[in-house]
């Protein structure tokens, strides 16, 4: 995948998804705003994230050929919201595999949607295998969420405008599920601008590229403890770990609530229902886990809508 891929992709994508807005941060009650801080709210986006920009290029990079058996997808929520949309448009079926710890809400909008909506398992990693079987038998295309450059590519997208919209920004703080997002981000952004700082951000009970970080190769997870299933992953991709260990320059771990917390915050004081995942960027500086030098022009991103903050 390349930054021309990238470029490639917004292109292709663009009938299917918005250019979302951002907002600088400030007058937070409780939390000291001590640079400049602007998020980029991808939770506005067509489907309610991100992904509608992998699975749109995923999508119509295929022939129709490719998807008349339908689509599959094994998601936390997002994923699976952005490929039953794209099956919609596509005029073709969905069926999503979700572990039992994904949000009901997030189902509600997949049955809304038209999608055939299956649990499996636990955590992200029990669905995708079942959803894998389950493609196979029926020779539909499944819809991996990481391992795939087009999806990659289209994740990248985020990137090009965030470095269009915040030209400034030094130091971006990216959300980490299976690592697709921030694999395609940092990508974008280490082309334009290889001075800025890449710092992901995962829940301790799913370290998922931490982990592999720490001994420099890909493992499993023994265990996944979080409740965030969008962010609930036991094994990355290798091509994944690849690009993020050149691009990426640290990732922190935080706990589920700080990221509940910051949900709140972003409801309470803007009015954004953001999903747990998508209040990671803000939650990793409220929570100290990092600690950007005074002067620091911040870009994160609320890539996910939800309703984590509102009974917080």
């Amino acid at each position: 995948m390349s930054y021309e891929d990238i470029k490639a992709a917004a292109t292709r994508i663009q009938p299917f998804v918005r250019r979302t807005p951002v907002l600088k941060l400030e007058h937070c009650a409780g939390f000291d705003l001590r640079n400049d801080f602007h998020l980029k709210l991808e939770c506005l986006q067509v489907s309610g994230s991100f992904k509608i920009r992998g699975a749109a290029n995923r999508v119509k990079s295929l022939s129709p050929e490719h998807i008349e058996r339908g689509l599959v997808a094994a998601s936390g929520g997002n994923h699976g919201l952005a490929t039953a949309y794209m099956a919609r448009q596509s005029g073709v079926s969905a069926t999503i595999f979700l572990p039992s710890n994904a949000s009901p809400v997030k189902e509600e909008k997949l049955r809304r949607l038209g999608a055939d909506v299956r649990y499996a398992g636990k955590v992200w990693d029990e669905a995708h295998e079942a959803a894998i079987i389950f493609a196979e038998q029926q020779g539909a295309f499944y819809m991996h969420p990481f391992a795939d450059e087009a999806i990659v590519s289209g994740q990248g997208t985020v990137a090009l405008e965030m470095l269009e919209q915040l030209p400034q920004a030094d130091l971006y703080i990216i959300a980490i599920g299976g690592g697709g997002l921030i694999a395609g981000m940092s990508q974008a952004i280490k082309t334009v601008n290889p001075k800025a700082r890449i710092i992901g951000v995962e829940p301790i009970g799913s370290p998922t590229l931490r982990a592999c970080f720490d001994v420099a190769r890909v493992v499993r997870l023994a265990e996944v403890t979080t409740r965030v299933a969008t962010m609930a992953c036991g094994r990355t991709d290798e091509g994944i770990y690849e690009i993020a260990r050149r691009n990426v320059d640290d990732i922190v771990l935080i706990d589920d609530d700080a990221m509940q917390r910051a949900a709140a915050l972003l409801w309470f004081e803007y009015g954004i229902a953001a999903d747990m995942s998508g209040a990671a960027s803000l939650a990793a500086v409220m929570s100290g886990a990092i600690h950007p030098p005074l002067g620091s022009r911040i870009a994160g991103l609320v890539c996910g809508s939800g309703i984590d903050g509102f009974n917080a």
